[in-house]
């Protein structure tokens, strides 16, 4: 294995450009957060139908954006209702 020494100002040049690439991948990643499925999107994703969503919508379970007659839905709310829905094994207790 070959050793590189490098100097101290390039040293900090490398680590500059690290934090760059974390940073545009990070925002990246928050972008990626705040996608929205249409409410078609949504009925596929969950297997359910549309008088589901509606009821799901009208008891609050989920939450959704309405521009005009088109309704949507921010993934990590779905995520959020499956979480809050889920149910740990008891079978290994």
């Amino acid at each position: 294995m070959d050793a590189i020494i490098i100097s101290k100002d390039q040293f900090n040049e490398l680590m500059t450009k690290l934090d760059t690439i974390q940073s545009q991948i990070s925002i990246k990643a928050d972008a990626k957060k705040e996608t929205f499925l249409d409410n078609q999107e949504f009925l596929l994703h969950m297997k359910i139908s549309k008088r589901t969503a509606q009821t799901w919508r009208d008891e609050g379970k989920i939450s959704f954006s309405q521009v005009g007659n088109k309704i949507y839905y921010k993934l990590s709310d779905v995520e959020k209702l499956l979480n809050e829905h889920y149910n740990k094994s008891f079978k290994g207790r």
